[in-house]
């Protein structure tokens, strides 16, 4: 399949450059679960980061199909597993002529709080919920447009809440240690197609203000698919 000119353009220009840069990942704070301490210093290459969540729209131009809750073109993707999100890029590469990947969950951390202009807020872009978030407290137990909230220091938008959106790494709970690290990936040895707990980052629409600090995380195996869970 191929994209149509306005939806590459659109596309492209939504590809926002985040500058590298040193910063502190996990946190200290006693709220923190175990597997968002200790907090670590890690160094990061500048990166491209999508400025929202995969569209259904572009999901489905490249795809063919939208099995999504809540269905509407500017809503993010959801109800797709892992693995179509890898299929899903491998398409749009062919499509493109690009190279686009799931972000680590490094960079995801360093963008959702705001890279070299961070005013290192609670929440991505603001230490209000309500400004940049669709959560538990506002968004009526459904998902909703992307970018009709405040964007972040970096002009990405909804890196809290709407959806939990997966990232490339292996989920393991006690992988953070106070080892400074450089653009860290793990991926656990695990073969492509091997079931795995890949990491999600960002907070749901079902999620409360207090689960949705920016330095919160979980996971979910490569293989299920939820109504909040998406990606950029």
């Amino acid at each position: 399949r191929k994209l149509s000119p306005e939806l590459q353009a659109q596309l492209l220009e939504e590809m926002i450059w985040v500058e590298g840069g040193s910063f502190e990942m996990g946190s200290r704070l006693p709220t923190a679960a175990n597997r968002e301490k200790p907090a670590h210093t890690v160094t990061l290459d500048g990166f491209y980061m999508g400025k929202t969540e995969v569209t259904q729209q572009l999901f489905e131009a490249i795809m063919g199909w939208n099995y999504s809750y809540f269905p509407c073109p500017n809503c993010p993707m959801n109800n797709i597993s892992w693995f179509n999100m890898q299929l899903f890029i491998e398409r749009l590469n062919t499509a493109t002529g690009k190279a686009f990947r799931l972000p680590t969950e490094a960079e995801w951390a360093y963008a959702a709080k705001g890279g070299q202009r961070s005013k290192n807020f609670l929440y991505s872009g603001s230490n209000n919920i309500d400004e940049v978030a669709w959560y538990a407290g506002n968004a009526n137990k459904r998902s909703h447009r992307v970018a009709t909230k405040k964007p972040n220091e970096l002009g990405l938008y909804d890196m809290t809440g709407n959806l939990w959106e997966f990232c490339q790494d292996t989920m393991k709970r006690h992988l953070y240690t106070e080892q400074p690290r450089v653009n860290p990936l793990y991926l656990d040895n695990e073969k492509p197609k091997q079931k795995a707990m890949k990491v999600l980052r960002g907070s749901g629409y079902e999620f409360a203000a207090n689960e949705s600090e920016v330095f919160r995380r979980d996971g979910a195996t490569n293989n299920v698919r939820m109504p909040d869970i998406g990606f950029r």
